[in-house]
């Protein structure tokens, strides 16, 4: 297979991961968004719903540019494949958030793991930036919406604790 076939390759897996994450995750929160989620009480500064379609759809994609930036220098570069495998345990815990949050309803469990996400999630940043400078940058939006969800999640929790 020529190198370029297999960059494509790698790009494709790169963008799918995140994607295929925020499909499985979909299926998680399709009912609790519909029945569940309504009836909760909200803060003042929770987005519309709509908001989180794109938003998300966004930052996966941004994710898998920045994993292929970093994943194409090499498993075997520097800091490569830590970096890789610390991206794929941030997004296991991602797809686990929307499993917990409205599949299992269960908000506290959720800002655990969301919490464990967001600490993840500072780590592979600094080390993408390490091996790949736009890579780190293609992280840092997707940071800061989950501190931004972090603090939606805990607000809800208490709430209707």
């Amino acid at each position: 297979m020529s190198e370029n076939r297999m960059q494509f390759g790698l790009l494709v897996l790169c963008l799918l991961a995140p994607l295929a994450v925020g499909l499985v995750s979909g299926a998680a929160t399709s009912d609790g968004v519909q029945t569940w989620y309504p009836g909760l009480v909200k803060p003042s500064f929770n987005p519309p719903s709509w908001v989180f379609g794109p938003v998300w759809t966004a930052l996966y994609l941004m994710m898998g540019l920045a994993l292929y930036l970093v994943w194409s220098r090499g498993l075997a570069t520097e800091g490569v494949a830590v970096a890789v495998l610390l991206f794929a345990l941030q997004l296991l815990l991602n797809g686990l958030w929307s499993w917990l949050f409205f599949g299992w309803q269960m908000p506290g469990w959720a800002f655990v793991d969301i919490g464990l996400l967001w600490v993840l999630i500072g780590i592979t940043t600094v080390l993408f930036f390490r091996v790949s400078m736009p890579a780190g940058l293609l992280m840092v939006p997707y940071w800061a919406w989950v501190t931004f969800a972090s603090v939606l999640n805990f607000a809800i929790w208490r709430l209707n604790a």
